[in-house]
């Protein structure tokens, strides 16, 4: 899900605020920093931005919300995907759909029940995807649950909508998988218009072959079909979606070794221990997995002591002696789960991959996946095959990826703590949790730097990097930050978005799972709270020239994990644009940008053939200026826009 390259070269800016509004036009962040000390609070929390206005918050319709208690898991929003003036948000409980033709004042047209985890949403057309692998999900969205372990009613993988009314989700079929799906990747191939793909990461356990025939955990050694290594990649026919099916599974985390990582931070060593020993003190079920002791989750339990029942042929509730049989072999079992190869030698890299950022105009894909990043040549979609590998003891789960708009750049972000705990305390290291910014040449990844919210939060506030796009990106309770890594090695926070903690006296789960920008505003769902619209405004590091640019690209529909190659049209908005950065970067001579935007301005009040010959003479004057300026390439991309405009081109250019 989620990046380009400078904020005008991605297209992630939007529509502008009023003229009578007073811009912050410094270039230097406020301080102290605004997002310091909040008042906490559910939907009255305090707020702060820079750069950035809050057009409209949405909450969550009374059934997706448990008022006793606003951090229930169940109710949690998660990802967004876009179909024309549409956001179809998926929550634990279903799918929310709100109609956004007006930004101020989102309307929720549809909310569709079906509870499963993480109800993770992609478009293409008419059709809807969805994500489920949690135990409880069911093929028929009821909220009562699967008891069993092994159950026909259980669904885990992907859900397929017909959303040709959109108001009225009509379910098409179920495409079950042997891990479930806690993220998918919609792959569009652009050799094949007869089909779309689907790239799935799994991230529970195998199921049993009880459950889903040819489901196998073992190693692969003792079983070449093992679902260890691999991703599931499902096959749509367009025509038929009914027939969507499992087509291949490609193992592109084999031969892998586990990397290095780095241990929790000592309060958080602390909290575990405490935790752990109160719950074993309740009679509560613990188990050591990445180093920390962790109290395990009650259904994970639950589904544990029902296979103990079965085993010995009995029905019914568990007894005293399932549960002793349990806890003499829990530790076994997570065993199994998160270190799943007893054989000698190096141990095994990732099983699985947690989110996949395709990039089909290149054939390239980018795999978070756990414990590596990857780069995949994706130019045959049903088999993707991996090129390249990095890892970094500084990550401890690489959760999501992004190119820029010329795949020269990937950034990786870093889910330490899993979402729901509190990474960006004071006290934790900036390269903890953070973003990982590489280079891209060929089949090499080469490390420049990362990227962490520079305001510390509180320890009641979940804060890690997580979704947005290259430039916008969610950071739970961290709010949203708008950056540009332009400069790889220099990533530096231009805008940002923030509210106090849910609550001011324990962590309470809230924040934007992730934020995206859709035709010309920045889409953020709120975990606990709602939906939110955002735009920027134009300040020192963004000027209005590079929102008007930004604003001509233009989706009917969006999903970031499947990035889309941006163009900007050859118009007088992205000339002066490029204009803007030259002078902000100094990269044209002051004087020269100064008869450059004066040249521009009044080719633009000329027409026909006064006005292509004053632009063919401004191309030739900036061709001529680009020898020895500092950033050469920028003033020859700005001078074949300036010629595309005297040619009347409206082709437009991809490079910004």
């Amino acid at each position: 899900m989620r990046s380009k390259s400078v904020l005008l070269a991605i297209g992630t800016v939007v529509a502008a605020c009023a003229t009578a509004t007073k811009f912050d036009m410094s270039p230097t962040a406020p301080s102290p920093d605004r997002r310091l000390g909040l008042r906490a609070g559910w939907m009255n929390a305090a707020q702060a931005a820079w750069n950035l206005r809050l057009v409209s918050a949405a909450p969550k319709p009374a059934q997706f919300t448990d008022d006793t208690n606003p951090g229930d898991f169940g109710f949690l929003n998660s990802d967004l995907a876009f179909t024309g003036h549409y956001v179809i948000q998926g929550n634990f409980h279903g799918l929310q759909v709100w109609d956004i033709a007006q930004p101020a004042k989102p309307v929720l047209v549809t909310s569709y029940v079906c509870p499963d985890a993480q109800n993770d949403v992609s478009v293409y057309r008419n059709l809807l995807f969805v994500s489920g692998e949690d135990f409880n999900g069911r093929l028929d969205c009821g909220t009562q649950g699967v008891a069993d372990s092994v159950s026909k009613d259980r669904m885990r993988g992907i859900r397929i909508f017909d959303i040709s009314d959109i108001m009225h989700p009509k379910p098409i079929t179920a495409v079950q998988t042997c891990r479930g799906s806690h993220t998918h990747t919609l792959v569009v191939d652009p050799n094949d218009k007869a089909n779309v793909y689907i790239y799935v990461s799994g991230g529970a356990p195998v199921r049993s072959p009880n459950e889903l025939p040819g489901c196998s955990d073992l190693a692969p050694d003792k079983d070449p079909n093992s679902e260890r290594f691999r991703i599931e990649v499902i096959q749509v026919p367009l025509a038929h979606p009914e027939q969507a099916h499992v087509v291949t599974k490609p193992a592109i985390l084999a031969d892998l070794t586990e990397p290095a990582v780095h241990g929790e931070a000592p309060e958080d060593i602390a909290a575990a221990a405490k935790a752990a020993a109160e719950a074993r003190a309740k009679g509560g079920f613990t188990a050591t997995f990445f180093g920390t002791e962790h109290v395990l989750r009650p259904r994970f339990v639950a589904a544990q002591l029902d296979s103990i029942v079965k085993a010995r042929g009995g029905s019914g509730a568990p007894t005293a002696a399932d549960s002793a049989t349990l806890r003499a072999n829990v530790q076994a079992i997570i065993d199994k789960i998160f270190n799943p190869s007893p054989a000698p030698g190096p141990k095994p890299g990732p099983v699985q991959c947690h989110d996949i950022t395709v990039y089909p105009a290149l054939g390239l894909a980018g795999g978070a996946c756990a414990g590596y990043g990857v780069i995949l040549d994706i130019r045959d979609p049903a088999n993707p095959r991996r090129i390249a590998a990095a890892a970094d003891s500084n990550f401890a789960f690489w959760h999501s990826a992004t190119f820029n708009n010329d795949g020269t750049k990937v950034l990786f972000t870093d889910e330490w703590g899993g979402g729901l705990a509190p990474k960006c305390r004071v006290t934790d290291k900036p390269e903890w949790g953070a973003d990982a910014i590489f280079t891209v040449a060929h089949d090499t990844m080469t490390f420049r730097s990362y990227y962490k919210l520079p305001a510390p939060q509180t320890s009641n506030e979940n804060c890690v990097a997580h979704n947005g796009d290259i430039m916008v990106q969610g950071w739970y309770q961290g709010g949203v930050s708008v950056f540009d890594w332009t400069d790889p090695a220099h990533p530096k926070e231009i805008a940002y978005f923030d509210r106090g903690p849910m609550d001011s006296t324990k962590l309470v789960g809230a924040g934007s799972w992730s934020a995206y920008w859709y035709n010309g505003y920045i889409v953020s769902s709120e975990i606990g709270r709602g939906l939110d619209v955002l735009e920027l405004v134009p300040s020192g590091l963004l000027s209005q020239n590079e929102i008007d640019a930004a604003k001509l690209v233009h989706f009917d529909y969006l999903n970031v994990q499947d990035q889309p190659k941006l163009v900007w049209p050859a118009s007088f908005a992205v000339a002066r644009a490029y204009l803007d950065q030259l002078a902000r970067s100094n990269g044209l001579a002051p004087d020269k940008v100064a008869a450059a935007r004066t040249a521009l301005a009044r080719a633009e009040r000329l027409s026909g053939q006064q006005r292509r010959d004053a632009l063919t003479q401004l191309a030739t004057q900036l061709n001529s200026d680009s020898q020895g300026t500092p950033d050469q390439a920028k003033v020859r991309m700005l001078a074949a826009t300036v010629t595309d405009l005297a040619n009347g081109s409206g082709a437009g250019r991809a490079g910004l």
